[in-house]
């Protein structure tokens, strides 16, 4: 069975972003019984202020002085997030699996990966670290999703589908099965992608084609 990373719930989980997606991070988090928590964000304007009820306590700098042991990045940049696992260290970096979402005691969950509500994850799916499979995105059997991606809300990937690190599949998209995306590319927002995307390429439209 997968595991969420709920851990202990009484132990502090620091969130890492005070945005818009650190939002439905922290609703993950406290949908699993992770109440207690603290976020960081390097906005200025933020420091001092809430994430629902979250209090941001100020730059991710004071991260590396506090005396968390586990974290999750709850922001949606997927190169600020490889920046910023790289940058810090020693922290576990805590799964979130919505317990609205479907998901197969197959599914292979990475540290750091967060899973959001409605999305369903078929038998032998596969996310790495840090990956963002978000709000109602659908993901079927045997797919790879590499570290740091974001399947974004609504998106579906059929199955044997692969989704290489750092890629971007944008909202509503629909992936045939066996394409391949490769590292740092980006699908566009309601593309049908019906061959294989090369690493760093831009996508979009039906057939999907290169920008």
């Amino acid at each position: 069975m997968i595991s969420t990373g709920l851990g202990n719930p009484a132990q502090l989980v620091a969130v890492v972003g005070a945005g818009g997606h650190a939002k439905v991070v922290v609703g993950t988090l406290q949908a699993i019984g992770r109440c207690a928590l603290v976020a960081y964000d390097d906005d200025p304007v933020k420091s001092g202020g809430t994430v629902l009820g979250v209090a941001v306590r100020g730059p991710v700098a004071l991260l590396r002085e506090a005396a968390h042991s586990q974290a999750v990045l709850a922001i949606g940049d997927n190169a600020t997030r490889q920046r910023l696992a790289g940058e810090l260290s020693g922290f576990e970096w805590t799964r979130a699996v919505h317990p609205g979402a479907e998901v197969h005691d197959s599914v292979r969950v990475a540290p750091g990966a967060v899973v959001l509500a409605g999305a369903v994850l078929q038998p032998e799916v596969s996310l790495g670290s840090h990956t963002i499979v978000n709000t109602g995105a659908l993901i079927d059997h045997d797919c790879v999703v590499g570290d740091f991606a974001h399947v974004c809300p609504g998106a579906i990937l059929a199955g044997q589908v692969t989704v290489g690190e750092g890629s971007l599949i944008g909202a509503g998209a629909v992936l045939i099965p066996g394409v391949r995306v490769g590292d740092w590319a980006v699908v566009g927002a309601g593309s049908v992608v019906i061959r294989d995307v090369p690493a760093g390429v831009t996508v979009a439209g039906n057939p999907a084609r290169r920008l």
